[in-house]
């Protein structure tokens, strides 16, 4: 007599693996022995690299104009607290971010240009 426990185990379908397994590599393919050293290999070719959105802000503040709230909302898709909290994160990394009034708009910018660090 065979309890429910093992039916119903015996009934259950095969574990499906989320992805096929690897393929075995050919018997010399990673040797560096047999003369395939990691240079010689072919490597795919790497896409440039795109620029963040961090960066572009920086490159805003960095401008001798400055930039203001707006004009940075405008250029990265982000509500405007996420804007002022990614200019703290600036100040926190070591930036002097500077701010003023001009016309009654706030411009923000980066005193020097660089960073403290």
């Amino acid at each position: 007599m065979t309890s429910i426990k093992t039916q119903a185990a015996a009934a259950k379908r095969p574990r499906r693996l989320a992805r096929e397994p690897r393929p075995q590599q050919s018997a010399g393919a990673g040797n560096y022995a047999s003369g395939n050293a990691p240079d010689e290999q072919i490597s795919p070719t790497k896409a440039p690299k795109v620029e963040s959105k961090n960066e572009a802000v920086l490159a805003m503040l960095k401008r001798p104009d400055g930039a203001t709230r707006d004009q940075m909302v405008e250029a990265t898709g982000w509500l405007p607290h996420t804007t002022r909290a990614v200019l703290t994160g600036f100040k926190k990394k070591g930036y002097s971010i500077t701010s003023e009034k001009v016309g009654g708009v706030r411009v923000y910018r980066v005193a020097n240009g660089a960073a403290s660090q």
